[in-house]
């Protein structure tokens, strides 16, 4: 909103005012007001739902050995998340960029999803939404921003192609923006790879085939990712510093994406209008970090699904937008060990449980709860493949550990723009 406004006051000359045509000044602005209002409204909301007991019953000992701490904590908390994020991208985005539209359509329809789980959770004594319905809410917003992509005009991109010249390679872009189903390889050095092509055994149909797929493929990556995050909220701290890294990457990438002269150096696509993501991330980024000041170990709240699962959506979509979607394996690497974890543990359990064994990979899954068994702890019954490690991690200490590997990891997604 105050983007228009300054621009509206720039025709009369007033002083300051085209500082608001800046990228860099507005999102720093952002990612300030977010810090604010996630400090201010966090307070407020955990008095709030200490209120209403809206708290979390103690946790299985046997599973978590430090939620003896963790009694009459309230839950709900990725309200702070969604709020801190939701008003700076109002004030200071461009709310008639079809990217900041997606994003806040994104967060507040997966914070609705997420808040509709936690709220049958609290009612039901820990049963909430029906898997079937949470993943049903999840593909309908995977489609839906498939095809706003798909059917937009302004969703668009410039390619980048490159001429030879007498003192090397120059990589320019085309003129005119094209709809397009390019997305990045990384690691390749002509690192585009076009869903309609990979189509192309569809004849003259396969323009139509490759949206379809593109659909299908943003749709499972919105799925994933928010099913990833949603498996590594399990410790104080975890899943909010760990996203927090994964949207400032994601914010370096569309920020190259959306610059014409720094895409041209990298030799990626130049996608007009993502700027607006780096004002929206930088909120996200805000949100996450002031959230961490009540969620550090011993957490005063608990982000639930409706943290999770807003920030799984967040992330997969942006990466989406920025045809960077297979960059998302690197970026959310940590989510991504989680949600394995969990599928082969609860393979591996169903394979030995046919054969009147009790198998597992893990000393316990999602990944991060397998630090935190103590000695003696499992059945002596049970046969671990990967019996490691051998004593309990302090929950701080697994937490910091993860978002080393996330820095790592994010890192490395950057450096993919330039080792091809």
């Amino acid at each position: 909103m105050l983007y228009y406004f300054f621009r509206y006051l720039s025709q009369f000359g007033i002083s300051g005012s085209h500082l608001w045509t800046y990228i860099s000044f507005r999102a720093l602005l952002t990612l300030v007001l977010s810090l604010i209002i996630s400090a201010w409204f966090g307070e407020w909301f955990i008095k709030y739902m200490r209120k209403r007991n809206a708290v979390e019953e103690q946790r299985d000992p046997s599973i978590d050995p430090f939620g003896v701490d963790k009694v009459g904590v309230p839950t709900m908390g990725g309200v702070i998340i969604i709020v801190a994020t939701v008003v700076p991208s109002l004030l200071f985005g461009r709310l008639r960029n079809i990217y900041m539209l997606i994003m806040l359509v994104t967060i507040v329809w997966f914070g609705l999803l997420g808040f509709i789980d936690d709220y049958l959770k609290m009612k039901r004594s820990k049963d909430g939404m029906r898997p079937i319905f949470k993943l049903a809410g999840q593909a309908l917003l995977g489609l839906g921003v498939g095809l706003t992509l798909w059917l937009s005009p302004d969703a668009v991109i410039r390619e980048n192609i490159t001429m030879d010249q007498k003192n090397g390679v120059e990589v320019v872009h085309k003129s005119e923006p094209v709809k397009s189903t390019l997305t990045t390889i990384p690691f390749v050095k002509n690192n585009n790879l076009s869903y309609t092509e990979a189509m192309a055994f569809f004849g003259k149909y396969k323009r139509a085939a490759g949206w379809i797929f593109f659909v299908v493929v943003t749709t499972f990556v919105v799925m994933a990712v928010s099913n990833g995050a949603n498996l590594n909220d399990g410790m104080d701290g975890l899943c909010a510093g760990n996203s927090a890294i994964m949207a400032l990457a994601l914010g370096v990438l569309a920020y190259v994406s959306s610059h014409i002269n720094m895409a041209a150096y990298l030799n990626i696509m130049f996608v007009p209008g993502s700027e607006e993501l780096v004002i929206f991330l930088l909120a996200f980024v805000g949100a996450l970090i002031g959230f961490l000041w009540y969620n550090a170990y011993p957490a005063q709240i608990f982000m639930g699904d409706t943290g999770s699962l807003a920030i799984g959506g967040v992330l997969a979509v942006t990466a989406i937008i920025i045809h960077k979607e297979l960059l998302i394996p690197i970026i959310c690497f940590v989510f991504l060990m989680e949600s394995i974890s969990v599928i082969l543990q609860t393979e591996v359990a169903k394979f030995g449980n046919k054969r009147g064994k009790k198998l597992r990979v893990f000393k316990r899954a999602p990944l991060h709860d397998t630090f935190r068994v103590k000695p003696g702890q499992l059945p002596a019954d049970f046969r671990v493949f990967l019996n490691w490690p051998r004593g309990c991690w302090l929950e701080s200490k697994i937490t910091v550990r993860f978002w080393i590997v996330t820095i790592m990891m994010a890192a490395l997604a950057i450096v993919t723009l330039k080792i091809r």
